[in-house]
């Protein structure tokens, strides 16, 4: 995975609440090399070719369609694109597999299929593999000869993902392990080849296997029943006196766990782009839907509400777009070497950040599939319509890779555990702040930086109050982590909206800009006050709350205005654009 971007190496995860960055150094679409276009081109044409004219078919689940049109993808190199050359993969980086996910992302159901391949199902052996693993199984899977799957949820154990039962017991001769349990809700389980499987070493080594479906005692169950991407496979795998031999051992003993939660922090990442893209494509649906349909002797594109709906669908859009790569280009400009390690460590070094990209951009996506079924009104409710199945395929994505509930508390978690290690300057930042506070009002504070210093207001009172016992108040973790989601979100548009705006196209994202400012500062003093309330009472809390409403106020800005030049920008591109 090479390094394409410009960000500064000396970036810490969670480092953007202390330091402040220029639009030099965050990593943009702007800042996509011609490769990164070309990949962006060959995957929309594979889409438009392939799964399109195919999706009535994915969606029923019509045996060997969906598995062909992923091994037509793979001869393009598209289920490979970060796999190594050596392996039969492309040996591009990140950002290019973001790039496919985000491009891929207009079907719930063939984005699935993909995803899981190319992404859980592959990423396990990729980065920690020996190579004699990777020398018999990657080649295979860079060209979809066998599809893969990644099996890590059980039963009882969903987002509790250590408390796994399914065993694993090394043979009396020491040559295999034999696994027994069963695995929940498996992507792609009802198609796949090769398993990852995550199993405790005599009920208590929590470690990972490689598992293929044709032996002896494995088996997928049947197809579930689901609200959304229906036509993805999701299937139970069961595993009865299952013989693995021991060379098929991923990673080290009682360390599963390492290889579980750093492929969760990629695969929250690639969810932003994977949800980006199909709000691009419920953008451009919504546009031509609003400019067609007639009432009241007019098209509803004229009316106001509806061209509010345009044009926040296309804003939150543009934040989500913008954290998406931001994060992309922070853990790629730490990446020092292709070995694995360099690459989980500098996956493990933003993982707050990959999980605000995941919590924004999904609910991001459902609220862009609800406003798309609503300008299209009772027709939105009809499964002729692209925004009926897409508002039923966005829903998952609050739950996959860690419910969202999940990451806001391991975000605002990975922070104070940073912190108490000494590799995050939280403490002396907090104790900057009071000091600050004592001195009188800031003057010419920004919005960006008021967020900022209502998180770190919001994380001195509660750590103050509850000390060590803070990672156990889960309502003030997630209030804490959506004022730091939101500061970050903040920075990362208006960045990127000075950063149009130097190279002379920046209008349309000033705009946007604008409004995301005045929203999200909403949300980063509501949050705050939610955290303050609980953390404090009497004069201490109405004293916070002055403070507060210093780093939070916010001149008021015709919202009307600007939503209305966005949305007669969008129905002329008829299409979302920057």
């Amino acid at each position: 995975m090479a390094t394409t971007t410009a960000t500064l190496p000396t970036t810490k995860g969670g480092g953007f609440l202390l330091e402040a960055a220029t639009p030099e150094n965050v990593f943009t679409p702007e800042d996509f090399t011609e490769e990164h276009r070309d990949i962006a081109r060959a995957t929309d044409e594979f889409f438009r070719k392939e799964v399109e004219p195919n999706l009535e078919a994915i969606q029923h689940q019509e045996p060997g369609v969906a598995v062909g049109i992923l091994k037509k993808s793979a001869e393009l190199g598209l289920t490979a694109v970060v796999v190594p050359e050596q392996y039969g993969g492309m040996g591009m980086d990140l950002t290019s597999a973001m790039i496919v996910a985000e491009q891929l992302a207009r079907d719930g159901s063939y984005s699935g299929w993909h995803g899981a391949h190319s992404g859980i199902g592959t990423l396990p052996l990729l980065l920690f593999g020996t190579e004699e693993q990777k020398q018999k199984y990657l080649p295979r899977l860079a060209s979809a000869e066998l599809v893969g799957a990644y099996c890590l949820s059980e039963p009882q154990a969903g987002s509790d993902a250590m408390n796994i039962q399914t065993r694993a017991d090394l043979s009396e001769d020491g040559t295999h392990y034999v696994l027994n349990g069963q695995k929940m809700w498996i992507t792609n389980g009802g198609g796949a080849d090769l398993y990852t499987v995550f199993a405790k070493i005599g009920g208590e080594q929590f470690s990972a296997f490689l598992v293929e479906r044709a032996w002896p005692g494995v088996s997928p169950g049947a197809e579930e029943k689901k609200m959304g991407i229906k036509g993805s496979s999701t299937t139970a795998v069961y595993l009865d006196n299952v013989k693995v031999p021991k060379e098929n051992l991923l990673g080290e003993i009682g360390r599963g766990h390492i290889i579980a939660f750093n492929i969760l922090n990629l695969g929250r990442l690639k969810l932003g782009p994977g949800t980006v893209g199909g709000c691009k494509n419920l953008i451009a649906v919504s546009l031509k839907y609003a400019k067609e349909r007639k009432a009241f002797g007019k098209s509803i594109a004229e009316f106001g509400m509806i061209q509010h709906k345009l044009a926040e669908m296309a804003i939150r859009t543009f934040a989500s777009e913008t954290m998406s790569y931001r994060v992309s280009g922070l853990i790629e400009s730490h990446i020092e070497s292709d070995e694995p390690a360099s690459v989980m460590k500098a996956a493990e070094e933003f993982a707050a950040e990959c999980s605000y990209v995941k919590v924004f951009a999904s609910e991001t996506l459902d609220y862009v599939s609800d406003e798309g079924v609503q300008i299209h009104g009772g027709y939105g409710y009809h499964q002729d319509y692209v925004v009926e199945r897409a508002y039923r395929d966005s829903r998952i994505n609050r739950i996959f890779e860690g419910t969202n509930e999940i990451n806001r508390m391991l975000a605002t978690g990975m922070l104070l555990k940073r912190a108490q290690k000494g590799r995050l300057g939280l403490v002396e930042a907090v104790k900057a702040l009071q000091g600050e506070i004592l001195s009188g009002p800031t003057p010419g504070l920004s919005a960006v930086e008021g967020a900022k210093k209502a998180a770190l207001l919001a994380l001195g009172i509660a750590y103050q109050k509850y000390l060590t016992d803070l990672e156990n108040q889960q309502e003030i973790l997630a209030a804490i982590t959506d004022i730091a989601m939101n500061a970050f979100a903040m920075e990362s548009v208006e960045l990127r909206s000075k950063k149009l705006a130097a190279s002379g196209k920046g209008e349309n994202a000033a705009d946007m800009c604008a409004v995301f400012l005045d929203e999200a500062m909403e949300m980063v003093a509501s949050a705050a006050r939610t955290v303050l309330a609980a953390c404090s009472e009497g004069d201490a809390l109405r004293t916070n709350l002055a403070i507060l409403r210093r780093f939070t106020k916010n001149d008021a800005v015709d919202t009307v205005a600007l939503r209305r030049r966005i949305a007669a920008r969008l129905l002329a591109a008829e299409k979302y654009i920057v």
